[in-house]
């Protein structure tokens, strides 16, 4: 299971970056750009283009002003097919930020998320977080937010909720749709590209997802802590350069390495490729066979935590040491599970592969660590290497 007692928050002008510790540790690292396209954000975009996918489908390149151009398919799972020109205008979120060389991915249905609930103006249904164990309350949420929806609109409670007062949960539906009508009402007036709408400071979001064992914030923009004094009861601490302080920077550069040692002797090193990321875990010669158990356990956490920390996403594949049978990688993938359990983009470990390799699966909403720090060299291509 996930945890931390400490965010630390640095802004220096529109770059903020945000190092989530826990006795320590490094556990997750975010910089983002307030003037780039974020997930959750909301554009009126301008179609640039029309392009042709496979089996007949076809989608379009969108400008909303970032650097990129973004993309939009033209299907979408509970909205009409849109068939639109060059020039055209169209009210977009993003879904996926840009990474590498892909721009950002966008939707038509847009969302727009509270602290207890996420608003859906294109659904129809209300659901509730699965992670809201009590039946009785799941219930009286969903039940209470089904009174008060209006016409045709669709709600998720979120895992806030069931520690929250039903009234405040009713009083954030209407917030939300405030939220939207104002997206709509600057659609009509605003130039494409153009801004409709900023998700929340990823801060707040952090705040509520560590909200049972976070003990301390630490920031250098005194322009929060009224903000975060409404939603965090625990200390608040000012400091003029936090990640400094803390050590947050170099325990950053460990991050970006591909190898990291491990206590008992072996090494974990990961390659991130436009496939797939590859794990290998290495004895290093320094393991006997009998301890090649302890090995992977030691190795089963840090990967976890390292896939965490440098926000690897999609197919990640993990060769152990030793012997891949499954009656020894069992209990491996069960250590992987235990501490990827509550992860916000939902790390599934899939299981053991024929080849004997471990493969998990994980949404992938913004780029990697590495990605964001570093660009592909233009002499070796990527590869690493000097030729002869």
């Amino acid at each position: 299971m996930i945890k931390a007692d400490t965010i630390v928050y640095e802004k220096s002008g529109i770059d903020a970056c945000l190092a989530v510790l826990d006795n320590g540790v490094l556990r997750e690292f975010e910089v983002f750009n307030e003037s780039e396209a974020g997930e959750g954000n909301v554009y009126l975009g301008r179609i640039i283009k029309k392009i042709n996918l496979s089996e007949n489908k076809y989608g379009f390149m969108v400008n909303i002003g970032d650097n990129k151009e973004a993309f939009m398919n033209a299907q979408e799972k509970g909205l009409l097919e849109v068939n639109m020109t060059e020039g055209q205008c169209v009210v977009v979120q993003v879904s996926k930020e840009a990474h590498g060389d892909k721009g950002a991915k966008l939707v038509r249905a847009v969302q727009i998320a509270g602290t207890y609930l996420v608003y859906r103006p294109f659904g129809a249904y209300v659901d509730v977080s699965t992670k809201i164990s009590d039946e009785e309350k799941v219930r009286e949420l969903q039940d209470a937010v089904m009174k008060n929806v209006l016409s045709q609109e669709g709600w998720v409670v979120r895992t806030a909720a069931a520690e929250a007062n039903i009234n405040d949960v009713i009083e954030e539906m209407s917030k939300l749709r405030d939220i939207y009508e104002n997206i709509r009402v600057k659609a009509r007036s605003a130039s494409a590209p153009a801004l409709l709408y900023a998700k929340e400071n990823p801060l707040f979001e952090l705040i509520r997802r560590y909200q049972d064992c976070l003990k301390t914030i630490i920031i250098n923009d005194h322009t929060l802590e009224e903000k975060i004094k409404a939603v965090f009861d625990g200390e608040i601490i000012y400091k003029a350069e936090p990640s400094e302080e803390y050590g947050v920077q170099d325990m950053l550069q460990e991050a970006l390495q591909k190898t990291i040692k491990l206590s008992c002797g072996g090494e974990v090193h990961i390659e991130e490729t436009r496939a797939l990321v590859a794990i290998d875990v290495d004895s290093a010669g320094n393991v006997g066979r009998g301890d090649m158990d302890n090995l992977n356990k030691e190795a089963a956490k840090e990967i976890a935590r390292q896939i965490i920390l440098r926000n690897l996403a999609g197919k990640i594949i993990i060769d152990f040491a030793g012997s891949c049978e499954y009656r020894f990688m069992r209990g491996i993938m069960d250590i992987l599970d235990e501490e990827l359990a509550g992860d916000a983009l939902g790390a599934h470990v899939l299981g053991l592969s024929k080849a004997g390799n471990v493969e998990i699966l994980r949404r992938r909403r913004r780029p990697t660590l590495l990605e964001q720090f570093s660009e592909e060299c233009p002499t070796c291509g990527g590869t690493g290497r000097v030729e002869l």
